[in-house]
């Protein structure tokens, strides 16, 4: 019985390795997708490459504190965004019409993607944290390729503050 347990544990990690995506550092190409916005419009990424950079944010949950936060500071910094040629989106696993609702509580005037299965995480490879989905942000340039990225699961603040410095510093070397 016991080499029964051990033989299906190891059967079920092994699907999960296999299942795993890998995570998206800098160089890669974003991945090419379509989500539905908040406004229950398409957003497809192919549709601003060369156009905008992108900062993708993923966050757990619509109304939690640390997503709040977050969306927040993303909100309190979006004319700097968009002075610096920016267009933000956040992304999680959360209705459409939660998004609608966390966007009008919170007066947030940018993009919120409804992610169901989390399977746009998957293609950033965004881990889960905490039995939660993970809460990470990339930059990506004009080219489609992601330039920054940066990972902390309690710090919601701090991926508006470092993706718009890290934005700033590029575009000063200009």
């Amino acid at each position: 019985m016991k080499n029964l347990l051990l033989y299906c544990s190891l059967f079920v990690a092994t699907i999960n390795l296999a299942n795993a995506q890998k995570h998206l550092e800098n160089g890669d190409h974003v991945p090419s997708f379509t989500l539905t916005a908040q406004d229950g419009k398409e957003f497809n990424t192919a549709d601003y490459i060369g156009k905008k950079v992108m900062v993708f944010y993923f966050y757990p949950k619509d109304e939690s504190m640390v997503c709040t936060k977050e969306a927040c500071a993303f909100r309190d910094s979006f004319d700097e965004f968009t002075k610096a040629g920016a267009i933000v989106i956040g992304i999680n696993g959360g209705t459409v019409a939660s998004h609608k609702e966390f966007a009008e509580h919170y007066k947030l005037p940018f993009i919120l993607l409804s992610d169901p299965g989390n399977k746009v995480y998957a293609m950033f490879g965004v881990k889960n944290k905490l039995f939660m989905s993970g809460r990470e942000t990339f930059v990506v340039d004009l080219k489609g390729k992601i330039v920054y990225s940066h990972e902390a699961m309690l710090q919601g603040k701090e991926h508006s503050d470092d993706a718009l410095a890290f934005i700033k510093a590029a575009n000063a070397k200009k």
